[in-house]
């Protein structure tokens, strides 16, 4: 008796995560059709399904990370649409405006409303041409991002530290940048970051055997992403620029430069992740503040790293991360976005597992027990006005089980997807002879570099699929 009432106390403190039920079929009067000369009484006709929009970022003015501050003193609202989404065609963006799909939160009632923060917020369409305010936040169709996936999925080199030549040059194709002082990667998922004795085939040893181009030696870690996760990946090409990397990743880096420019580069530095989340958190946007600390399992070698419980007992590392909701709940899923304020392991996952009661698909080691329990995105769904079923727009001649939502065994949905940092092939002259100015060569140089990495391929399949609800 003792154990049946403990186990159904412990049933009442997991998070259950159910299905909304579709709303009842919206009936209305039948109205006279013709057809083929002929007359006759039918249900009036069907008007557009509703669109799930995304929300981009309160816009932050002007200068935008990234963009040279010489230009013209204003951004107009195709400016920063193609700014925020810089992976996109331009011809795409420029077709949502045509459109009219584009929108604007506005203090007068509009033609749609939005909810948000509780409340009923009006949108009004806007043209490529309005000048952007300081804290307007503008709304767009998911289909933005759709993007058109192609049938040969990421293939990872093999595990050897003498890569040959299509290795070399499917690792030289993940490079999206590169100067004399650092290297920035898109890193596939399921790529180890750093090797150990049995990992061979770890980005560091690959990119020191074929990312080395011109230089001795190959270029060098400065920060570290997960294994199954996949994004935007940092490296230095010299010594000083290693240095200096590893210092602006450091949560410890209080002393500041002689340099003011150098300064105000590094405060502007962070990274932003896309997520797909079990649930939608219960606040659209907020700050978590959830200090973490790790701890060693039952078999004496897995390490696990949990919310500290503040007891005094244990050691715990500050960590702080601001979140946002991109859009609604779509199948019992929502697509969020990460700031990690800190740099801890395994943060963003601990905090929308344990944090937010979110846990990321495909993350199984914080999220177990609700993906034995969560049911895959189903083959039809339900339209939201009429509660009548249609199918889901599945890419043509492509196996959706290849990670996706739809997989019995989906992989990691997080992905680093923006990075601002310094330039720093710009600043090191000066902070190695820790002066103040600049040489007039390097003054014309941008102070902050900005890269956006486009989703691997089984995120862009979720995404598409998610997406399934527009016209």
């Amino acid at each position: 008796m003792q154990k049946s009432r403990l186990g159904w106390q412990f049933l009442s403190l997991v998070r259950h995560y159910s299905r909304v039920a579709p709303p009842p079929p919206a009936y209305a009067d039948p109205v006279l059709r013709v057809s083929n000369s002929v007359a006759y009484l039918g249900a009036p006709k069907q008007g557009p399904k509703p669109r799930q929009l995304l929300s981009l970022p309160p816009f932050p003015g002007y200068p935008l990370p990234g963009k040279n501050p010489g230009g013209t003193a204003r951004v107009t609202a195709i400016s920063w649409l193609k700014y925020y989404f810089d992976e996109i065609p331009d011809s795409a963006i420029q077709s949502h405006f045509n459109k009219g799909l584009v929108q604007m939160e506005s203090s007068n009632a509009g033609d749609t409303c939005i909810e948000r923060d509780g409340l009923m917020k009006p949108l009004r369409k806007i043209k490529h041409n309005e000048v952007m305010e300081v804290g307007t936040r503008v709304w767009v169709p998911v289909s933005i991002a759709e993007t058109r996936i192609s049938k040969r999925f990421d293939c990872i080199p093999s595990g050897t530290l003498y890569p040959n030549k299509d290795e070399i040059d499917y690792l030289q194709r993940l490079v999206k940048y590169k100067d004399y002082a650092i290297l920035v990667l898109n890193k596939p998922p399921k790529l180890p970051v750093k090797g150990s004795l049995p990992v061979h085939n770890s980005m560091d040893a690959l990119a020191a055997a074929a990312l080395s181009y011109d230089h001795d030696e190959g270029p060098k870690l400065v920060h570290r992403l997960d294994r199954e996760s996949s994004g935007l990946l940092l490296m230095g090409r010299t010594k000083e620029s290693v240095a200096h990397l590893h210092w602006l990743f450091n949560d410890l880096n209080t002393v500041k430069s002689s340099c003011k420019a150098w300064n105000d580069a590094c405060d502007v530095k962070y990274q932003r992740f896309w997520a797909l989340v079990i649930g939608t958190p219960k606040e659209k946007e907020g700050l978590i503040c959830a200090p973490l600390s790790k701890i060693l399992l039952d078999d004496g070698k897995t390490e696990r790293v949990i919310l500290a419980q503040n007891v005094g007992l244990e050691a715990s590392q500050e960590a702080i991360t601001e979140y946002r909701v991109l859009g609604p709940m779509i199948n019992g899923c929502s697509w969020i976005e990460l700031r990690p304020l800190t740099s801890r392991k395994h943060q963003l996952r601990v905090h929308c597992a344990e944090a937010l009661g979110t846990p990321i698909v495909g993350d199984y080691k914080y999220g177990w027990f609700v993906h034995r329990r969560w049911k895959q995105m189903p083959r039809v769904d339900i339209e939201p006005t009429t509660g009548k079923p249609y199918k889901l727009r599945r890419p043509e001649g492509l196996d959706v089980q290849k990670g996706s939502v739809l997989s019995k065994v989906p992989l990691l949905h997080l992905h680093c997807r923006e990075l601002v940092l310094p330039n720093i092939a710009k600043f090191l002259p000066v902070l190695n002879k820790n002066t103040e100015t600049l040489p007039p060569a390097l003054s014309m140089k941008p102070d902050l570099l900005r890269f956006v990495a486009t989703m691997p391929k089984h995120m862009k399949i979720s995404w598409n699929l998610m997406s399934s609800y527009l016209v």
